[in-house]
């Protein structure tokens, strides 16, 4: 049996478009980020002229409504906690352990959000590549390995990082440290975390535009909160850096910086946790 006509496209070796001729004719699209974020596929009808979006079935479109409403809630809560606790480290309104429990606090929501944006990629409806236009809604899953998709790992990377975090902020309470033992255990947990943060940025952004090289998508909603949670990710490794502590002076390279990018870090990500609550079914 002759097999229907397909073109992939994406990052590497992940596909990210997906365009093919269903049976009955026709054309349909399927993209990664908007199938997975609101449940969405492109159809066109035979004879028409333009797509329309189908929607997937009322199951999972209620999953990714109320999945992407606490994921998104955890991020504005976390970034404001931190933007909190790097404000009262900058202006001197309390002290280590007052700023350390802030954190950790905001650190718990960031894990939230992380986790819940991962359920959100798992029990995301999938296409079925030559098949009819429409997308089918799996069983409830807790967990799943995809290392091959781009949103799975995208956002297992950004699970992690919130993790490693949660270990510098753990650390952060620790008293009587060395130099050497706060930069071990402080300092180089808050590069690894920001580095992974990064890395699930650039995938995301690899995601929207359907390959490596960067793309411009004003009117992409969903490119705005990539871009955006990409930038703090930027100030939080700014801020990692000008955090290290220097043994020669047993002193941080520069604490105005490090508090500074925590903060509109942070904020970013409060931001992006706003428009996240529009980007749903």
């Amino acid at each position: 049996m002759e097999q229907p006509e397909q073109r992939a496209e994406g990052a590497g070796p992940f596909t990210t478009r997906l365009t093919w001729r269903p049976p009955g004719g026709g054309t349909a699209v399927w993209e990664s980020r908007p199938a997975r974020r609101q449940g969405v596929i492109a159809v066109r009808a035979p004879g028409a002229a333009a797509h329309h979006p189908t929607s997937a079935d009322a199951v999972a479109v209620r999953r990714l409504r109320l999945l992407n409403a606490v994921a998104a809630t955890a991020f504005v809560i976390g970034g404001a906690l931190f933007a909190l606790g790097a404000g009262v480290a900058q202006f001197g309104s309390g002290d280590a352990t007052t700023c350390a429990s802030i954190y950790f606090a905001g650190g718990l929501f960031f894990n939230t959000g992380g986790f819940v944006s991962l359920l959100q990629v798992v029990n995301a409806p999938r296409h079925v590549p030559g098949g009819e236009g429409r997308l089918v809604t799996l069983p409830w899953r807790w967990w799943s390995y995809e290392p091959t998709r781009i949103d799975w790992l995208s956002l297992f990377v950004l699970f992690v990082g919130t993790l490693v975090f949660g270990v510098n902020l753990l650390d952060s309470f620790l008293q009587g440290l060395s130099v050497q033992q706060v930069n071990r255990l402080i300092w180089v947990p808050d590069v690894i975390g920001c580095a992974l943060f990064l890395i699930s940025g650039h995938l995301g952004f690899s995601e929207i535009c359907h390959g490596h090289r960067p793309c411009l998508r004003c009117r992409s909603l969903g490119w705005w909160i990539v871009a955006v949670n990409q930038f703090g990710s930027v100030l939080f490794m700014v801020s990692a850096i000008a955090a290290y502590t220097r043994p020669a002076t047993d002193s941080l390279v520069n604490a105005d910086i490090a508090n500074w990018g925590t903060l509109l870090g942070a904020a970013c990500f409060s931001v992006g946790g706003v428009l996240q609550l529009f980007e749903r079914p």
